[in-house]
């Protein structure tokens, strides 16, 4: 008798911590690409060809609260081609009428709102010069914190409009904090839709000239045709550039997207520097959730005035398979 009181408690017990205990939704999701890159340059270590991975596991918790607030946690492990892996993200929400909190390592608002020429297209052949180049090789907004530890607010959605800002505290006696804000506003228009976006970050440099970074584009959508217009500015010490770009993408019947893009980067602290970059590319579903790509980007950089960087140019022809889980 004894022992079924026992065993009756125990039942009980446990039927109490479950009431107790909140019960998260879960989900995991996966990316992960295989890419063969065929590179001509006229420096000679970065003339020939390679293979690349790159991967992602992502790990989603939200629970809703008896008040009514959202609590997530999402980590990111990434992996590459060298058999290393690393939690990329790991941040903390709390969402409701308020807006949404985010604290923990993620990016900041300038990568959330940033618009880009490139984003015509799904794949990036990434740094295309010599690596001591003091010159933008994108035209998007630039986030000097990265993944670092960071609290972001966004405010709820007004009608098109999301606004949000960041905060990056570089720890003690460093003063390298960054304060990032940015918007987005979306409306329609005769059928197109068309969506402003800009961001603006600043971080400090103790005993020097604090480093500011802007991006403000544009793009339109009319059926199977997009098009985006972008220009971003970078400025620190002995540091003054500015980049303009377009681009622009096609859905196909079918369903292959075709994208192209332009910009040039100039850097006005260093006279005659500037990188230039055009592209193509095709992207291909084979199956759900896989699909084929195939870039063929152009690039010049010249370095000016800038003695501590090497010219560069050349064309990076690239193929990807991706698959998503």
């Amino acid at each position: 008798m004894r022992k079924l009181l026992l065993s009756t408690t125990d039942l009980a017990t446990a039927a109490v911590l479950t009431a107790n205990i909140a019960v998260a939704d879960v989900s995991i999701s996966a990316g992960t690409e295989w890419t063969y890159s065929s590179r001509s340059s006229q420096v000679a270590a970065s003339d020939g060809t390679t293979f690349a991975t790159d991967s992602e596991i992502a790990f989603k918790f939200s629970n809703k609260t008896d008040s009514g607030l959202t609590v997530g946690y999402t980590a990111e492990l990434e992996g590459d081609g060298d058999g290393t892996s690393t939690i990329d993200e790991s941040t903390l929400s709390i969402s409701g009428g308020f807006g949404k909190i985010m604290l923990g390592r993620h990016d900041s608002v300038m990568d959330t709102f940033g618009f880009e020429a490139e984003d015509a297209v799904t794949e990036q052949s990434g740094t295309t010069h010599a690596a001591s180049a003091s010159i933008d090789v994108g035209n998007g907004a630039q986030q000097m914190s990265g993944d670092d530890q960071k609290v972001t607010y966004h405010l709820p959605a007004m009608g098109g409009l999301t606004v949000g800002v960041s905060f990056a505290d570089s720890g003690t006696n460093t003063g390298t904090d960054e304060i990032a804000y940015g918007f987005s506003y979306t409306a329609e228009a005769a059928g197109n839709t068309i969506t402003l976006s800009g961001a603006s970050a600043t971080q400090e440099v103790s005993g020097g000239v604090d480093i500011d970074s802007q991006n403000i584009g544009a793009k339109i959508t009319s059926g199977n045709v997009s098009f985006i217009v972008a220009n971003s500015t970078y400025e620190a010490s002995d540091e003054n550039r500015s980049s303009t770009g377009a681009g622009a993408s096609y859905t196909m019947a079918n369903g292959m997207v075709i994208g192209a893009y332009t910009f040039k980067s100039e850097d006005d602290s260093d006279a005659g520097e500037q990188y230039t970059k055009s592209g193509v590319e095709a992207m291909y579903t084979i199956a759900a959730g896989l699909k084929a790509i195939v870039n063929v980007d152009d690039y010049d950089y010249k370095i000016g005035t800038e003695t501590a960087a090497t010219a560069d140019s050349g064309t990076i022809s690239k193929l990807t398979i991706q698959a998503a889980f």
